[in-house]
């Protein structure tokens, strides 16, 4: 059973940074989204951002240098990223089970590149496994997955309460979003349960590790701490090919879309880019629009769908 649980454990792993990788390219790829020039854009000079200002207020801009200012942009993600600071602003009932449930699989998250990082350290260097190193990581790596499995089983539950009984949130409630919920807290609350009751003849996490990273078939995984690892190797490759996959896309939303206050200059990538998608034959159930495939965005952009409806 040791090795089927390894074996999980790796393809779980594969598929997810495979999966993350491919999304994240074909994002990348996708052509030019329509930008929502909505000022002020945060890697704005500081100046500018106060009072919602861009470089366009400049003349001749365009021979000017832009400077990003990464500090403001980073003010701004580091809130939204680990607090969902937006969420705090404009739906605060929601935000207190959301929260809970993103922080704690950041703290899992955490939790796991310790104790990994710990486990090769200690590999590398056996002297440093009951050293000061190896108690300093364990105090972080301990409290860190046991808040973690709280607060993201604890927030699991508050989401799928409110998807089940708003009845608001329950009208745009996919079937999947149930199931993805509900797995979340099944599988958090089966490791957690199955870790809690090993006995002393297990090495403990950083010990099972390291076998694991040796490939060690000799350590004895008991059967509920064995279900609860192969359920979250099975929800780690599920995630990014599902759309729980935001946390890729959300990088291009404001990147990409909210953000992208690029120059279109003659001769620029972004004036290619843009030529490329004028030319695309766009087909769209809206017959108004009149986007049956064989007309090219310039076609239709010139277009006037009231004057031809007449017609």
């Amino acid at each position: 059973m040791t090795v089927a649980v390894y074996g999980a454990i790796y393809a779980g792993a594969l598929v997810f940074l495979i999966a993350c990788a491919v999304r994240a390219v074909t994002y990348a790829r996708a052509p030019v989204h329509l930008r929502w020039e909505i000022y002020p854009v945060p890697h704005e000079e500081a100046a500018r951002v106060r009072h919602g200002g861009s470089y366009y207020e400049d003349g001749d801009w365009w021979t000017r240098r832009r400077r990003f200012n990464l500090a403001g942009e980073l003010a701004f993600m580091i809130p939204e990223m680990l607090f969902l600071k937006g969420l705090w602003e404009w739906n605060r009932k929601l935000w207190y089970r959301s929260f809970p449930f993103h922080f704690g699989l950041y703290l899992l998250g955490i939790s796991g590149v310790l104790l990994v990082s710990t486990a090769l350290i200690t590999m590398w260097a056996p002297a440093a496994a009951d050293g000061a190193f190896a108690s300093l990581m364990r105090a972080l790596y301990r409290p860190a997955g046991f808040g973690g499995c709280v607060l993201a089983f604890c927030g699991a539950l508050a989401l799928l309460h409110r998807r089940l009984t708003d009845p608001v949130l329950r009208t745009y409630s996919a079937p999947a979003d149930i199931f993805n919920l509900a797995m979340f807290a099944t599988t958090i609350g089966v490791l957690g349960a199955g870790y809690l009751a090993t006995g002393p003849a297990f090495p403990g996490a950083l010990g099972a590790t390291r076998a694991l990273l040796r490939f060690d078939a000799q350590v004895a995984i008991p059967g509920l701490l064995a279900a609860g690892l192969v359920l979250a190797s099975a929800l780690v490759a599920y995630i990014p090919l599902t759309h729980m996959s935001h946390f890729i896309a959300k990088y291009f939303t404001y990147h990409a879309v909210r953000w992208d206050d690029r120059p279109n200059l003659a001769g620029g990538r972004l004036e290619h880019r843009i030529a490329a998608c004028l030319a695309m034959r766009p087909t769209w159930s809206a017959r108004h629009v009149g986007a049956d495939g064989t007309r090219t965005w310039v076609d239709i952009a010139v277009a006037n769908p009231a004057g031809e409806a007449r017609k």
